[in-house]
């Protein structure tokens, strides 16, 4: 008996050591980030079916793998916000504050005021430079600001790479813990320091990348990104990335494979599996919506804006002239072919005037009593015929050209003003862009106004456009190859819409030629893209893209320009308007005429048709693109506050439960003292009896 009662004394100081020495383990790093505070583990010890003391176990990491998952969840959550705030807060910087003198806005209101200006001052020398140098300065700024967007999405597919890298080097990490882990609880071994070195590697991780973590009974864990792909299990594995240059340029970025690896890192066989859209969450997530979403979109818009703001100021440009008129009208390059079906209906007035502004000659051509068939060819050969030698048309590599006979007359171009003429909404002179403001080299800046059912697509056999749909988190849907076949529009619209991308939605043309992607409701917000177009209609230049009007990244934006001799002599600007009602001989333009003038100040005010993004005046439409985008940088940075609120409790919470308390802690070390002296007081006792049985027996 006596011998029991002392063999529980001694394991009861043991157990008092033990207990001892983890309170002053947890004590030794109370500071360190992490750190999951451990116990002692102990049990009542039996031998012989008798109770003989206390059995010491090893010290056990005390942890909530349901609070750790939520770090890890809310980790991933403030990564992304993170990483959006940060980029969306660059992107505002670039557009300037609110009422700068210098943003996009104040570029297209000094336009309007110098148009003002233009009227009060009778359209003299200087205010007509002050104008046309504010419209350059628009381009200018447009061009600035997608060149400096495509940087930032540069600087974001760097970091992708980066980040890609990052999550490699924890993968690695987390598998080697995971072997220490499981090695260590086969031999029932504590396993508290590589599981909060595994916790820290992982708790890093899903900040890159979400991932839902899942513990096996042999001490390892499972990890999945947020899509179902697996990352981490019993065999190593890796992301390979071959992208992460930070080369925008490229059409479309490759996806991150998932593959596996040996213990040295080589890349072995693709487990099938992929990290391609942002809804892998995290950093990762958030830099993979940002680079094919939300940053092309926001330049997809800007090119939308183009698109308009040159049609508003082309459309006056074309119905006005100078004084004298030019000698030769010359055409910008429209993707059209001589036997191209006319298309037009309404009448436009075709004249040469003299340098004091009188009437040479004068043809009035009503291409709505003309023959459906009528071709571009048939049209410049009416010109020719009615202006009897005064001025020659020519229509050549998708160009149309008028000039005068005459090196003192000039031409001029006008709209009938009871029966104006008019393809896909456009005037003659417009759709031709024979006395534009704007131009470029990569678009017609005009819809196109094919009629599918009567005009022929123009394009070789071969030729090729490829075709991206991504839905509102970047994810590619859906892709085509459009191979240009026979020669029908139709056949195009048939191709597409029986092709892959016809799941989410249908293709189609709308009444001004332009083609238009409808989505089904469950890919509402779905977006296509032309990142690859090698099409050339009638070798003329101009590819099927940059003539449907499909994205807004194809409006030419890029090449474009105020016509280069308005620029060196702003008196060429045309300002004046052609007499509708003066017959030859009689005085048809005159100066100080500003009807021109006062036709810029309308025409910027009036609604213009965005096609997909609606109808809206300029100013209301770069408003609400500016707008849109300060919001989201905004709701970006209110979602980073809510993020790191929401990961801090997070942390607090599980800490709260794991961490050490120094005030615990102590209270515990007394318990564990006083634990100690009792069992030394038992085991004095015990060797006092032994002394008294001793006497008793001698």
């Amino acid at each position: 008996m006596i011998n029991e009662i002392l063999s529980s004394a001694v394991s009861g100081l043991a157990a008092s050591q033990a207990g001892l020495r983890s309170v002053s383990n947890n004590i030794a790093n109370v500071n360190v980030a992490g750190y999951a505070r451990e116990k002692t583990n102990l049990s009542t010890q039996v031998v012989g079916g008798r109770v003989n003391g206390v059995a010491i176990g090893e010290p056990s990491r005390v942890a909530d793998q349901f609070l750790e998952a939520t770090v890890y969840r809310r980790s991933g959550d403030y990564g992304r916000a993170e990483v959006k705030s940060e980029y969306l807060d660059r992107l505002q910087e670039m557009l300037g504050e609110p009422g700068s003198e210098v943003g996009l806005p104040a570029r297209l209101d000094a336009i309007a005021a110098s148009a003002v200006a233009m009227t009060g001052a009778m359209g003299t020398e200087q205010t007509a430079a002050e104008f046309t140098a504010n419209v350059e300065d628009a381009l200018s700024s447009m061009q600035r600001l997608t060149d400096d967007v495509d940087d930032l999405r540069g600087d974001v597919e760097s970091e992708v790479g980066y980040t890609v890298d990052r999550i490699n080097s924890l993968l690695v990490r987390v598998h080697d813990l995971n072997t220490t882990v499981s090695q260590l609880t086969g031999l029932g071994r504590s396993t508290g320091g590589p599981a909060d070195q595994r916790m820290n590697a992982l708790e890093e991780l899903s900040q890159l990348v979400s991932i839902n973590v899942r513990e096996q009974p042999d001490g390892r864990v499972t990890v999945d990104a947020a899509n179902g792909a697996t990352l981490v299990d019993r065999k190593l594995r890796q992301l390979s990335y071959t992208g992460g240059g930070g080369d925008v340029s490229q059409p479309s970025y490759p996806p991150i494979e998932i593959r596996f690896a040996d213990a040295a890192g080589n890349l072995g066989a693709a487990t099938g599996e992929k990290l391609d859209s942002s809804v892998v969450g995290g950093k990762l997530g958030g830099l993979i919506d940002l680079r094919d979403r939300a940053l092309p979109d926001f330049n997809e818009q800007v090119g939308v804006l183009f698109r308009g703001m040159a049609e508003a100021i082309n459309t006056v440009s074309n119905a006005n002239t100078t004084v004298p008129a030019p000698n030769a009208l010359e055409g910008r390059q429209t993707g059209l072919d001589g036997i191209d079906r006319m298309g037009f209906t309404g009448t436009a007035i075709f004249a040469v005037t003299g340098q004091n502004g009188k009437m040479v000659a004068r043809t009035d051509i009503d291409f709505s009593a003309m023959p459906v068939s009528s071709t571009i060819k048939d049209v410049v050969g009416w010109i020719n015929s009615g202006l009897g030698g005064q001025a020659t048309a020519s229509f050549v590599d998708g160009k149309l050209t008028i000039a005068a006979t005459d090196s003192r007359n000039g031409v001029v171009v006008a709209q009938d003003t009871a029966n104006p003429s008019e393809r896909a909404g456009v005037g003659f002179s417009h759709f031709f862009g024979l006395n534009d403001l704007i131009r470029s080299e990569t678009s017609s800046l005009v819809p196109p106004g094919f009629d599918i059912s009567a005009d022929r697509h123009g394009f070789a056999p071969g030729q090729t456009a490829s075709f991206v749909l991504r839905d509102t988190n970047g994810r590619e849907l859906a892709s085509h190859t459009l191979t240009m076949a026979d020669n029908a529009f139709t056949d195009i619209l048939d191709d597409l819409n029986s092709s892959p991308l016809s799941q989410f939605g249908s293709f189609s043309f709308d009444d001004r030629g332009r083609m238009t992607f409808d989505p089904v409701a469950s890919a509402a917000g779905a977006s296509i893209s032309i990142p690859v177009d090698s099409t050339d209609r009638w070798g003329t230049g101009r590819t099927f893209s940059s003539l449907v009007g499909l994205t807004g990244r194809s409006s030419g934006l890029s090449t474009a320009t105020v016509r280069s001799d308005i620029l060196a002599n702003a008196l060429k600007l045309p300002l004046s308007r052609l007499q509708p009602d003066a017959v030859v001989g009689e005085i048809a333009l005159g100066a100080g005429d500003t009807r021109g003038a006062n036709g810029f100040v309308e025409g910027l005010d009036q609604q213009i048709d965005f096609g997909k993004d609606g109808t809206a005046t300029l100013q209301r439409f770069s408003s609400l693109l500016l707008g849109k985008a300060g919001l989201q940088a905004s709701q970006a940075e209110d979602s980073l506050a809510d993020a790191s609120a929401r990961r801090a409790d997070a942390t607090n919470r599980r800490d709260a439960y794991s961490g050490v308390n120094i005030d615990e802690e102590l209270a515990q070390m007394v318990v564990l003292q006083n634990s100690y002296a009792a069992s030394a007081r038992v085991m004095s006792t015990a060797s006092e009896m032994y002394d008294t049985l001793i006497a008793m027996v001698g």
